[in-house]
């Protein structure tokens, strides 16, 4: 087990959430954790869940069920995504995959992931009860939240896919139409009833029952194929991660069969040889794009659209325990359309053409060194998050600094494409959210 130094790294807009529980930029704490992502709102929700005694997997459970409600143009519930888990305690590192899946009969709509993954992944690691991991997006949901700066971005960006749904108009639209702003207290009833339903019953609560019957109906009416048995016989894949070697670190990735772990193994193997050293390129930045673009010309990649609907988060606690988790929806909002009066968008089939790399890119990453966790984070919404997981990677090889605010290079084109990081370094652990966005980087409390 070992004892770390928790510093939190907080973007100056992310500050202004005033969450109690966040540590002041370069403040150093000894503390229960941290926690990374591109929502703050969802990230004080993580970091709550580990001030309440949680560990690393609470917490990315708690952030993902208050992106859903805080952050559902990437993280509804009717998406999926990819995790890594590791537990020194246990000594095991998992891989779980939980994608929003094509319906056997194809249609527009995915069969989606998310509910059944967290369900999983916090069974097999959590300590805290479901419930109360759930509890406070359901509360936020009933009660109203304010639109952070971070979703109020996409939101501009997808304004004509939100006018095009009813309850996604209702939420985030005005009486005139338009997008409402950053600070906008909203409410989302039908959700808060559907994690209701998730919080109390588990995941038979969302894939059987009412609201399943919801979703096969309003799919079954808008031309989509999902059908009560793909609910209710859904099941994450657990299994072990690719591994890999980056300097004296060990790097947990993605199974090479999800399409992610492929693409970030085969960006990673551009920039080290075959024994893990990393290039001896002086420019660590420029080295990274070339590799990342002959990563893109190896699969034929030519263009992407500029908003996958994606996002990543981290978490890491006192006790050795680091999870990684990045999901997506296929798109902005995924579908854009919310099944019936569940208030649950649906994700984009991921066979569609325009979307179906989104899963390919979503790179939640644990790295080992010298038996403690160096690096837990994800890049999430297209190549530049996984190439800047790959950055972070060799420049702690390299022996350079990843522990102070401004050490963490941007995608560029955040907030489409991010970078969230936890990277540690002497016993220092930094919370790093991509310095082009509005995420949050926080630390619980002793």
């Amino acid at each position: 087990m070992h004892n770390l130094h928790f510093v939190a790294g907080v973007t100056a807009l992310a500050m202004l959430s005033g969450c109690s529980l966040l540590s002041q930029t370069g403040k150093t704490v000894m503390g229960g954790g941290l926690v990374v992502g591109d929502e703050p709102n969802a990230v004080e929700a993580g970091v709550a869940a580990l001030a309440h005694g949680g560990n690393a997997v609470d917490a990315v459970t708690a952030t993902y069920f208050a992106l859903s409600v805080a952050y559902p143009v990437a993280g509804g519930l009717g998406g999926g995504g990819l995790c890594i888990v590791h537990d020194s305690v246990l000594g095991k590192t998992e891989a779980f995959d939980f994608l929003a899946r094509e319906a056997r009969r194809g249609g527009e709509y995915a069969v989606p992931g998310n509910v059944s993954g967290f369900s999983l992944i916090q069974g097999a690691f959590g300590r805290l009860p479901w419930q109360r991991l759930i509890s406070p997006a359901e509360g936020s949901a009933a009660a109203g939240f304010a639109i952070s700066q971070a979703l109020a971005m996409r939101l501009t960006e997808s304004q004509d896919v939100i006018r095009l749904d009813a309850g996604l108009a209702s939420e985030f639209l005005d009486e005139s139409g338009q997008v409402k702003p950053a600070g906008t207290i909203v409410t989302a009833p039908a959700l808060a009833q559907t994690l209701s339903a998730i919080r109390s019953n588990g995941i038979s609560g969302f894939y059987r029952g009412s609201i399943a019957d919801n979703i096969v109906a309003y799919s079954s009416t808008e031309g989509g194929a999902i059908t009560t048995d793909e609910l209710a016989s859904y099941r994450p894949r657990r299994e072990g991660p690719t591994q890999t070697h980056v300097g004296d670190q060990t790097v947990y990735l993605p199974p090479a069969g999800t399409g992610a772990g492929k693409f970030a193994a085969t960006l990673l193997s551009y920039l080290v040889d075959t024994e893990g050293h990393p290039s001896a390129e002086k420019k660590l930045a420029a080295a990274t794009a070339s590799a990342t673009k002959e990563a893109l010309d190896a699969y034929g990649i030519r263009s992407l659209p500029r908003d996958l609907g994606a996002t990543g988060f981290a978490a890491a606690d006192r006790e050795g325990q680091a999870a990684a988790c990045a999901v997506t929806m296929n798109g902005p909002f995924g579908s854009g359309r919310t099944a019936g009066t569940t208030g649950v968008t649906l994700a984009r089939a991921p066979g569609d053409a325009k979307v179906g790399l989104a899963a390919a890119f979503l790179t939640p990453v644990v790295a080992i060194s010298a038996g403690a966790v160096s690096l837990s984070g994800a890049g999430a919404g297209g190549p530049n998050g996984t190439a800047g997981i790959a950055l972070a990677l060799l420049k702690l090889a390299r022996g350079q600094d990843v522990t102070h605010p401004g050490t963490q290079a941007s995608t560029g084109i955040a907030p489409y494409d991010t970078v969230n990081v936890i990277g540690c370094q002497n016993d220092i652990c930094t919370a790093l959210p991509d310095p082009g966005a509005y995420g949050l980087g926080a630390a619980a409390g002793s």
